[in-house]
């Protein structure tokens, strides 16, 4: 490999079309995603094309000089998916920012790489229909992002995550060659499901320059938020198991855990002393009486007061705002890992306890929060903002998690992907035959291997 040839020959052929980037300083700030604690190495150059041809453009040229490539959103990747390697190329999507269609009847849109996840929601809004996976980060994420992580967020128990509103997918493969998956249509199953297996994929098998996506019909009114309070966490999880077994059917059911709410009560001052769990559930459904049934359910289930109930949507975003406060607060106390496990949701308060334990047992400080209607867990780690990489501590403790998640029937990863940390177990998940054919999936699609090295496949 000629790093300098090579960053000739891109300048060459991508120079006058799109940018370029090979300043240190500018270099520098592709190294890493917003999981900073997965050191970056530094790119050899950075390239934010605006077509697909220019797309394909670079991954030939880097497919020919035997250059990695790693592909990037917005970096908003909390598992080091995005993190450069030493002498890569950053392929930036952030300038595909076309809505090249928008079909009100047939409900489908088609968008690039690039176009921010809120954005495309806007934009369907205005014909009365939503784009439905709402990562914490839609304000800034992208939509080939959120594909390529399978990315998850708030409504998840009623919309399912990305991989549910992708239809088709525009992808480049690591020589250049421009592939299109799927179709506009609701129903299609000619062939193996590439758009289900490039989902999720974290930019190992090729970049993802555009989607076709489903829409869904927005609510017509606003969602009524319930909000309660329990003096243990075993409650709030017979609480989940109700409203899960027998409530009416909710867009959103979050759950806070003790250390959380405490960690929002000191740094915001908002009367959440003494409540060890917390439920933030939202209903969009047809019935009035759908609140009042979830409402009724905590009480059952032990709620330490009568639940606070609210239509009003500007009330409803205050009360939504505890549990958007949870990241922020965490970060007030020092660096954050923020991990991604999911369970059953019969095993949640199970799942939530032996987080507890690792954190306990290793003196480490964990805040977790759940998607507790899909038992989505983030447990967050914080330690010391002067510490160089993961305290050792904070590994082992992870580590634990990591295998209870597994014991209880569970995955590593519910949303944020792989990535870099957690590579290594990816194959106690799956089984060794199952990680050759993994592999023999990525050989098929990304022969040099140049494809997002060391992410996902360890």
């Amino acid at each position: 490999m000629s790093t300098p040839a090579f960053v000739a020959a891109l300048r060459a052929e991508l120079g006058d079309h799109c940018r370029v980037i090979t300043d240190g300083d500018l270099l520098a700030s592709y190294r890493q995603d917003m999981a900073t604690v997965v050191p970056g190495g530094l790119p050899c150059a950075v390239v934010l094309p605006r077509t697909t041809a220019e797309v394909a453009a670079a991954l030939r040229l880097a497919s020919s000089h035997r250059v990695p490539v790693v592909p990037r959103g917005a970096g908003t990747s909390l598992a080091g998916g995005a993190s450069a390697v030493e002498g890569c190329l950053v392929l930036s999507t952030e300038a595909l920012t076309a809505i090249r269609s928008l079909d009100p009847l047939d409900r489908v849109a088609v968008v690039e790489a690039g176009v921010v996840n809120a954005d495309l929601d806007r934009a369907a809004a205005e014909h009365g229909l939503m784009f439905a996976p709402d990562p914490s980060s839609w304000e800034i994420s992208t939509v080939g992002g959120n594909v390529a992580t399978n990315a998850g967020g708030l409504r998840c128990v009623k919309y399912g995550v990305t991989r549910q509103s992708v239809l088709g997918l525009e992808v480049v493969l690591a020589d250049g060659r421009v592939v299109s998956t799927g179709t506009r249509t609701t129903k299609d199953v000619a062939g193996y499901d590439l758009t289900g297996l490039l989902v999720g994929s974290e930019g190992t098998l090729g970049v993802i320059t555009a989607a076709t996506v489903r829409l869904t019909r927005r609510p017509v009114v606003p969602p009524t938020t319930v909000v309660a309070a329990f003096d243990s966490l075993e409650a709030a999880g017979v609480a989940v198991a109700r409203i899960v077994a027998s409530g009416p059917e909710v867009s959103l059911l979050e759950l806070l855990d003790g250390t959380t709410l405490r960690a929002i009560d000191s740094w915001k001052r908002m009367g959440l002393a003494g409540i060890e769990a917390m439920l933030v559930v939202q209903v969009d459904g047809r019935f009035d009486s759908d609140a009042a049934a979830v409402a009724a359910l905590c009480e059952e289930a032990g709620a330490v007061d009568e639940p606070a109930v609210s239509t009003d949507p500007k009330e409803s975003d205050e009360l939504l705002a505890i549990r958007r406060l949870a990241y922020p607060a965490a970060e007030q106390l020092g660096q954050c890992l923020v991990e991604d496990v999911g369970v059953p949701v019969s095993r949640l308060p199970e799942m939530i306890r032996r987080i507890d334990d690792a954190a306990a047992r290793h003196g480490v400080t964990v805040l977790t929060v759940a998607h507790a209607g899909d038992g989505n867990l983030h447990p967050t780690f914080v330690f010391d903002h002067g510490a160089v990489g993961i305290p050792d501590a904070v590994a082992a403790a992870a580590d634990e998690v990591f295998a209870a998640a597994l014991e209880l029937d569970g995955t590593i990863t519910g949303e944020h992907g792989v990535g870099v940390l957690k590579a290594a177990w990816l194959e106690r998940q799956v089984g060794s035959a199952s990680m050759e054919l993994h592999r023999a999936v990525k050989a098929a699609f990304d022969p040099l291997g140049i494809m997002n090295p060391g992410k996902l496949l360890a």
